[in-house]
């Protein structure tokens, strides 16, 4: 029960990641509406012109492997910024999704706690 719970939690976070990222590069889908400062920070980055690519395809390539079930604690650390600055700006700058951020965060940190194993070496 758990595997199969974890698996389609798994693929869900792993899509929604994969679409957020696709939509970043390729905008087929409005922003929704957010506070001021959402706002205005998230502008910000899309005037670098680099941080917004560099973000979605970092989300692309972690959510695909979620999804697709490779190389998975590779994804969670490579998703793992991410996830906490989605948490830190809905926290922050745009409460109104902080439920997302929630979401990410405690599905993210029960997938890397189911394999523990696989991380002690990073903190040894």
């Amino acid at each position: 029960m758990k595997n199969k719970i974890e698996m389609g939690l798994r693929i869900l976070i792993g899509l929604m990641l994969t679409f957020s990222g696709l939509n970043k590069l390729m905008g087929f889908m409005p922003m929704p509406e957010m506070a001021e400062a959402g706002t205005a920070f998230m502008s910000a980055l899309a005037e670098t012109k680099y941080i917004m690519p560099a973000i979605a395809l970092v989300e692309i390539v972690g959510g695909i492997l979620l999804a697709i079930n490779k190389s998975v604690p590779f994804a969670l650390i490579l998703l793992a910024p991410i996830v906490f600055n989605i948490f830190c700006f809905h926290l922050i700058l745009d409460p109104a999704g902080l439920g997302a951020g929630i979401t990410f965060v405690v599905t993210l940190g029960w997938f890397a706690w189911n394999r523990k194993e696989e991380f002690s070496s990073l903190f040894k």
